[in-house]
């Protein structure tokens, strides 16, 4: 076994321990770098917390929070606001050190022992409620600027912009365009386009990552009824071809998410309340009494 650099042990050493069991990782200059093919999903769920708890300030934003993640799933999840629904978040992206529990992706990847860098190289994509996009570079250049190039790691933004596109690249991208409805858009300013297609956009940039597993806060928030439909049918377009955790309030756009058969998870006070399908959460007395109304 080639000696890994000095320099590069404690990044190393944390992955090769969180990754235990895993050997289909790549060289990088920064060290062994997982790839998204080694989560192991064998079992079924690609995502598992455990009793997670976390606490600011004496408050517990998480109580002993258990949630599974199935692989391929489309999940929603809904709450009032304080439900613990972006703690959630925070914490399985490493924004947010939990006190206690535990947080597995597939068998056996401790995310709690990675930080968020680490995190992503697993396979994992976030997109906040606020689109965040190059909006002074086109459409296109965004998703290039997203690719994730193995051997283009260790360069800056600016050099992976300058480099020469193969022809599968330009097909990734393409078909990201097509996928995204933003084909007319493809070399217009990013700046220039609506909320909807932003965020849009911003969700192609994270599919430029061949991302495993996509986390989505609000994606509907500030959209029209007609943005709000065309992103839902994009996200069922996807369905299947990554696990997706979706957190909305929107109960139309869950409805169009979920359909009659697909899993709903309710929050409150940093714990799950009830799990089921849309239908079956909304007759739930206790939700209808915390969250849904009467």
């Amino acid at each position: 076994m080639t000696q890994k650099p000095m320099v590069e042990e404690s990044f190393d050493t944390t992955l090769d321990d969180a990754l235990a069991g895993h050997t289909s990782a790549t060289t990088t200059g920064l060290g062994h770098v997982v790839t998204t093919d080694s989560i192991d999903t064998s079992h079924g769920p690609i995502l598992y917390l455990e009793d997670v708890t976390v606490s600011f300030d004496g408050f517990r934003a998480l109580n002993k929070l258990t949630l599974s993640i199935e692989t391929g799933e489309l999940r929603c999840v809904i709450g009032p606001n304080g439900a613990g629904k972006t703690t959630m978040m925070d914490v399985i992206t490493g924004k947010t050190k939990l006190d206690s529990g535990s947080v597995f992706l597939g068998q056996s990847i401790d995310l709690t022992r990675l930080n968020e860098p680490q995190i992503a190289m697993t396979g994992v994509g976030r997109k906040f409620q606020k689109p965040s996009v190059f909006e002074q570079h086109p459409v296109w250049e965004n998703l290039e600027l997203a690719m994730r190039l193995p051997h283009e790691d260790s360069r800056g933004w600016y050099a992976s912009l300058r480099a020469r596109l193969t022809s599968e690249a330009r097909e990734r991208i393409e078909s990201t365009l097509a996928l995204l409805h933003l084909e007319p858009e493809a070399y217009r300013q990013a700046g220039e386009l609506s909320h909807g297609q932003k965020q849009r956009l911003e969700i192609g940039m994270l599919l430029m990552q061949r991302p495993q597993l996509l986390l989505l806060d609000e994606p509907a928030a500030g959209m029209t009824d007609d943005e709000t439909m065309q992103l839902a049918e994009l996200l069922d377009r996807l369905r299947g071809t990554c696990s997706m955790m979706v957190v909305e309030h929107d109960m139309e756009f869950v409805a169009a998410l979920s359909g009659e058969h697909g899993r709903v998870t309710v929050m409150a006070e940093g714990s799950v309340l009830a799990e089921g399908t849309l239908d079956a959460v909304k007759r739930n007395e206790t939700v209808i009494e915390s969250y849904l109304g009467r």
